[in-house]
């Protein structure tokens, strides 16, 4: 699909970070790692693919604010757009050597995500869409799930690690979806989660205690395939909250009264 120059750019940029995570993907054991808390790592690669896509965006966009995970917010001379970047969500799993992880680019305007690339350089798999003109998987057109049955339904989520105070209420989640469903599924990275809802891999998603980055550019993806996007607190806000359920049509509202019958 011919996209706008806004998405061409990110796209663009994507490839380019993603290139750089592969080759450090292949001598993962050289790393320089240092622990940012527990269970939670960054990495040389980590850092210097948000600095790739940084400059790579601002140089194409110098008006436009920037949020990345690795460091402070920057204020853009147009406050109404804005750059949302994950340089490597999944980054556990890079750095065990791991082939499921993905860069993740989205652009809100007014407050709202109109645009967004999720990139799995080890696939080469690139996901992407704008407001209004559908969602994409390389040069084909993605659909969600067209499964109306729960029982036949495949979910997936993030298991809280370490400590994380929601770790209660998410075994609380197992325990009503798991004999409701056909499986759960936890790969460790959210953007690639959204992707796959997208796609039709899963048919539907949920998880709390994420960020922005790692939502942005899946909830337009997945809304431009057709899944309904909530926050899982109605009433919520999703990129603030960190919190969200997404499902196929069909299933959504019998998924969603069990995870939030809590």
């Amino acid at each position: 699909m011919a996209g706008s120059a806004n998405l061409n750019v990110m796209m663009k940029t994507a490839r380019k970070a993603g290139r750089a995570l592969l080759k450090d993907f292949g001598e993962v054991e050289n790393l320089q790692v240092s622990a940012k808390g527990p269970g939670d790592f960054v990495s040389r690669a980590d850092r210097q693919a948000e600095e790739t896509i940084r400059e790579e965006l601002m140089l194409a966009r110098p008006s436009y604010g920037f949020l990345g995970e690795e460091n402070a917010e920057i204020e853009g001379e147009d406050p109404t757009r804005r750059w949302i970047v994950d340089p490597l969500d999944g980054t556990t799993n890079f750095l065990h050597g791991l082939p499921h992880w993905a860069v993740s680019i989205a652009l809100e305007h007014k407050g709202q995500v109109v645009a967004g690339v999720i990139y799995d350089p080890v696939k080469d798999e690139m996901f992407y869409a704008e407001k209004g003109t559908g969602a994409w998987l390389n040069e084909s057109r993605l659909r969600v799930s067209s499964r109306s049955k729960m029982i036949e339904s495949v979910f997936a989520t993030g298991l809280p690690f370490g400590g994380r105070a929601d770790l209660p209420e998410t075994i609380q989640d197992l325990a009503r979806i798991l004999p409701a469903c056909a499986g759960v599924r936890r790969f460790g990275a959210a953007s690639l989660d959204l992707a796959y809802v997208a796609a039709g891999r899963y048919d539907g998603f949920w998880e709390r205690g994420l960020h922005a980055w790692d939502l942005a550019a899946g909830i337009v993806i997945m809304r431009e395939a057709g899944a309904i996007v909530e926050p899982l607190i109605p009433g919520g806000d999703i990129l603030a909250d960190g919190q969200i359920i997404c499902a196929n049509e069909p299933i959504f509202n019998g998924f969603a009264k069990v995870i939030r019958s809590a």
